[in-house]
């Protein structure tokens, strides 16, 4: 096949191609329906109700950009494969749903700040503990016997403090759209546009020159793919008040994101790693979903806030530490009990709302979403197959596949009866989910097949041991 072509690699190693051609039949098939759905009344009002402001919402692997990825394809034509070798499978590296590097999380200013903001709570810290130890003994029981004397006014004072915390919280609480799940937002989106600007021109800049034309299919494939999911959910302010404008990079990376502005990036190794356009069309789903829900500003806010807090703490513990040594290494403690307390949880949060929205966003436009779970089984086979090592998903900013997989499956019945109500046409063929676990389980029992030969020839040519003689 050509390289404007995308092919994509069964079981038994054979190349077919995939839907990324482009054909008539797709375009009548599934872009092609009677009726266009919308929500119910109820649903409408909340999105009138919530708050619009844009976020920015990134899909991402783990891995650098630039790192070399390849794809894994399991056949899903309900035919079961002959043999397997693991040599003509190629492994997708780990697939993520966000930026490892965000380019505009929070207002520029903040971005400038902040390094300055540690600094002085260290300066701070650090010039405290210092005093405290320059004073004479006598002035030091003086003040403890203040402190003693006083202990009230002081805790009202940190009360106080606390409490404007608190209020600060609560009056900056709003509703997310579509889900109605409470919030604290800091940022909107008059905060995002121009920075969403020169993120888009960073990354033009960086890609200038692998992006594909628009006459390429796979351009247009996943041109086609946004525009049927704008007008299926157009009913929905935050999608429809967007021009969603389509950028496919020429990166063997399985990645893609979208700007808070409805700038589209996906990369050709995603377009390699999906096995259909329903796939596809999930991932872009999920995608639109992060800009919808704002979850780029809820991110940011979230982190504004803590690193306010974090600076309380950071100045006590350089004021009580006795040794600079011992400080840094409260700081380093302190910092990762904030990201393992706080943002990893908040991010897989926020990730799992994506998949459920994005669902949504597919039942609408009559996907099958079946095919969604998939995907992730998929990137937890190229995983073992791999060999790489699991981690605890705690320490991970998003759910491992397996449990990405489990939650899907238990969304798919509902999401099955948006895209009835839709008055989508009827899923034709066997669940993509049972094909793939006959395709599992055929896998493994042909791998017992060949291990079990191989296993007996290598004990046959095996040479004998010559034993020095005493």
């Amino acid at each position: 096949c050509t390289r404007d072509r995308c092919q994509r690699l069964d079981l038994r190693g054979n190349t077919r191609n995939c839907f990324l051609t482009g054909s008539p039949d797709y375009s009548r098939s599934f872009i092609s329906k009677g009726q266009r759905c919308l929500l119910s009344v109820s649903n409408r009002e909340a999105y009138k109700n919530a708050h619009r402001s844009l976020g920015r919402f990134c899909l991402q692997s783990s891995r650098p950009l630039r790192e070399k990825t390849a794809s894994l394809q399991i056949s899903s034509v309900g035919q079961l494969p002959c043999h397997f070798s693991a040599l003509n499978i190629q492994i997708i590296r780990s697939f993520r749903t966000s930026l490892s590097f965000q380019a505009a999380p929070v207002p520029l200013f903040w971005i400038i700040v902040k390094p300055a903001q540690k600094l002085l709570a260290i300066i701070l810290g650090r010039s405290i503990r210092n005093w405290w130890k320059a004073l004479p003994p006598n002035k030091r029981e003086h003040l403890k016997e203040s402190a003693r004397k006083n202990k009230w006014k002081i805790l009202l004072g940190a009360s106080s403090l606390g409490v404007l915390f608190i209020v600060f919280y609560f009056t900056h609480l709003e509703e997310t759209p579509i889900t109605g799940r409470a919030r604290l937002l800091v940022f909107g989106k008059e905060h995002f546009r121009e920075l969403s600007q020169m993120e888009y021109d960073m990354w033009m800049e960086e890609f200038k020159s692998k992006m594909l034309p628009e006459a390429d299919a796979r351009y247009q494939v996943v041109e086609r793919v946004v525009g049927h999911l704008s007008e299926s959910n157009k009913d929905i302010p935050q999608i429809s008040a967007l021009k969603w404008v389509i950028h496919v990079v020429d990166e063997p990376g399985v990645n893609a994101f979208v700007l808070p502005n409805g700038q589209v990036f996906v990369f050709t190794g995603l377009l390699d790693a999906v096995s259909d356009v329903h796939q596809l069309s999930f991932i872009l789903g999920h995608e639109i979903a992060h800009v919808v829900l704002e979850h780029a500003a809820e991110k940011a806010s979230l982190v504004h806030f803590l690193d306010f807090l974090s600076l309380i703490f950071l100045t006590v513990i350089w004021a009580i530490c006795p040794r600079d040594s011992l400080a840094v290494v409260g700081q380093w403690i302190q910092s990762k009990l904030q990201e393992f307390m706080f943002d990893r949880p908040y991010s897989r949060t926020l990730e799992a709302e994506a998949d459920k929205v994005g669902l949504q966003f597919a039942a609408k436009a009559c996907v099958d979403v079946r095919a969604s779970s998939v995907f992730w089984q998929q990137m937890e086979l190229a995983e073992n197959i791999q060999g790489q090592p699991k981690l605890p998903e705690w320490l991970s900013t998003h759910p491992s596949h397996e449990n990405r997989a489990e939650h899907l499956d238990r969304l798919i019945p509902e999401a099955l009866k948006i895209r009835e109500s839709c008055n989508c046409p009827s899923l034709s063929g066997p669940d993509p989910r049972l094909i793939f676990r006959l395709n599992m389980q055929h896998l493994l029992e042909s791998s017992k097949d060949q291990e079990t030969p191989n296993s007996t020839k290598r004990e046959l040519s095996k040479p004998k041991q010559d034993f020095p003689h005493t």
